[in-house]
């Protein structure tokens, strides 16, 4: 907390309504901050939800002591939500690949959503996964002598993976009627791929709801576009932020796009070194900028670039680059 909001929150909680003087602020939060009662067995006190720095005894007191706690409030909110935005996220919102634990390249192409249980994989896994079972298939065989079926089972749910279009889709359908956040994700695509921006909208707005990263990052654009829904600035920043908080680096890159075009060229820096680290090549290249343009120290660009190239490093493995020859030739 700065030290003005401190200080003025000391000075309005120090005198309680009822004339007592308290000497310490842990002792003013087990006080209500408007009629000074105190948490006792047959009083419980609430938190404020905006700034968590006062508490009160019910809904009343809460809005009677609102004109004079609102200022204070809304800058504290201001800056928990700051603390929270320029977080840097552990890992993007790809997270780790379930069977080999690495990070999930940033490049969609690079890894495969089962259609019959929505896990992502990465391709390398996929392939080797591949591989394996063909070979089993093969011994089967020779030692049946039975026709060959190459259609091979999900690791995870163990029923036949989905082989055509129609069958993937329906598999997609029974998980979207499961409220499984990653289906109805990859269902709005599909919708919008198709032009539906309305239904494209509406499921990506449950998938959100539902905590999925991508989804929020998908209306922040559908909002910015007025694609199926008006266009609307502040929906689109808000579910931009989401995104970013998540470990989205395309929408943190533009979040640093946004902050950049209204001249606030520090925060936009600590947007793009975020990405950066996260391995967005984008954000990279403008940082890059920023340097020759003396908006970057020496120092955090070199640590950007650091950073970034460990993030790629992260995603590598023998696997994934044989899955990647495999897929050339």
């Amino acid at each position: 907390m700065s030290a003005a909001v401190a200080g003025e929150v000391e000075s309005e909680k120090k005198m309680l309504p009822t004339g007592d003087v308290v000497e310490d602020s842990s002792e003013i939060m087990m006080c209500c901050a408007n009629c000074g009662v105190a948490a006792g067995d047959d009083t419980k006190l609430k938190k404020c939800n905006g700034c968590y720095l006062v508490k009160y005894c019910g809904v009343d007191c809460q809005r009677e002591h609102r004109p004079q706690h609102k200022e204070a409030c809304k800058k504290r909110a201001a800056e928990l939500r700051d603390e929270l935005l320029f977080r840097q996220p552990e890992s993007s919102h790809n997270g780790d690949c379930p069977i080999c634990c690495l990070p999930h390249s940033l490049d969609q192409k690079k890894s495969t959503m089962l259609p019959c249980c929505s896990k992502l994989i990465c391709d390398g896994c996929d392939c080797a996964d591949k591989k394996r079972q063909v070979d089993r298939i093969l011994r089967e065989r020779s030692s049946q002598n039975n026709g060959l079926n190459l259609q091979r089972k999900c690791l995870f749910c163990n029923i036949l993976v989905p082989s055509g279009p129609e069958d993937c889709m329906n598999h997609l359908m029974k998980r979207v009627k499961a409220n499984d956040s990653f289906a109805m994700c990859q269902l709005a695509g599909l919708l919008r791929a198709q032009g539906d921006y309305k239904n494209a909208v509406e499921y990506w707005t449950k998938s959100a709801g539902l905590g999925n990263i991508t989804a929020h990052h998908y209306l922040s654009l559908m909002y910015r576009l007025g694609h199926g829904v008006e266009k609307n600035k502040k929906k689109e920043l808000h579910h931009m932020q989401e995104a970013a908080i998540g470990g989205h680096p395309e929408a943190r890159h533009n979040l640093g796009t946004y902050e950049n075009g209204r001249g606030m060229h520090e925060r936009a820096v600590k947007h793009f070194i975020i990405a950066a680290n996260l391995g967005f090549d984008h954000s990279l290249a403008s940082l890059r900028i920023y340097y020759r343009e003396g908006k970057v120290s020496k120092d955090d660009f070199t640590a950007a670039l650091r950073g970034h190239q460990a993030s790629v490093d992260a995603t590598k493995s023998h696997q994934r680059e044989e899955a990647e020859g495999f897929a050339k030739w």
